[in-house]
């Protein structure tokens, strides 16, 4: 695959807790031009990845980024966390959750511009959630407030976008929708999805990089069983249909997308 440039580089990353080593030695670079799937088992370190990258986790070894990656105060990464990590009791909109995004930039107290609101208005016309702008989170689906989420996410215009588990779907009508709008985004910056889901992300993503306390990146959305074993990456992968049955690799030549 030829990338263009690194925008974020890993070298020999370790991250512990407790005596308890998550990640060890960890040498991943993301280009601009990327859209990895992140898979690996559960407590193979996906979620400890996205937060040495986000600066929320202690680590040894350098995690540096390219300018593209800088703003003057902040950095330009947009983040989607999982819907069960927001507590849906807090008094706050949907419109406010949307420009919460923007908060690096104004300082927690800032004010919002005219123009802030236009851009969150616009953003959630696109999302299918404008009219529930008012509406407080614990009043809404989980999937509008995913939607709103992404909104969030995306609004200052991020170089890269980290997507943890955005499969965990509370709502599987917008779990189309919802990569529709991923793939669009990947046309305007890297992004990096962390997902158990290998059957339903392998058909989006260009890259895959398994975590099972190593890191091993693989530049093909395709994975065949003897790759998974030699990453030592042991992930069921289950594709939906009347019989749950595991999912290696697509078939081509028949234009179908069917798993078999």
């Amino acid at each position: 695959m030829n990338h263009h440039n690194i925008i974020l580089s890993l070298r020999d990353v370790s991250v512990a807790y407790d005596g308890y080593a998550a990640l060890k030695g960890v040498n991943l670079d993301i280009y601009d031009d990327d859209f990895i799937g992140v898979i690996g088992p559960n407590g193979g370190g996906k979620t400890t990845l996205v937060k040495a990258i986000m600066g929320a986790v202690p680590y040894s070894g350098s995690i540096s980024m390219a300018d593209a990656l800088h703003r003057s105060n902040h950095t330009k990464i947009g983040y989607m966390p999982q819907v069960s990590q927001f507590d849906v009791r807090f008094p706050i909109s949907i419109e406010e959750v949307v420009l919460s995004g923007l908060q690096t930039e104004k300082g927690f107290f800032g004010r919002y511009r005219s123009e802030d609101k236009a851009k969150a208005r616009d953003l959630m016309e696109q999302m299918g959630i404008a009219e529930l702008a008012q509406r407080a989170i614990g009043e809404v689906s989980g999937g509008q407030l995913q939607r709103a989420l992404l909104c969030r996410a995306i609004i200052a215009e991020p170089r890269l976008l980290i997507l943890d588990e955005p499969t965990n779907f509370v709502d599987n009508r917008f779990e189309h929708e919802f990569y529709n709008m991923v793939k669009q985004l990947s046309d305007r910056m890297a992004i990096i999805m962390v997902s158990h889901d290998l059957g339903t992300i392998s058909s989006i993503v260009k890259s895959i990089v398994c975590v099972n306390g190593h890191v091993h990146r693989h530049d093909s959305n395709i994975l065949t069983p003897e790759q998974l074993l030699n990453y030592d990456c042991p992930i069921q992968i289950l594709s939906h249909g009347h019989i749950p049955h595991t999912v290696l690799e697509h078939h081509t030549g028949d234009g179908c997308h069917d798993h078999k």
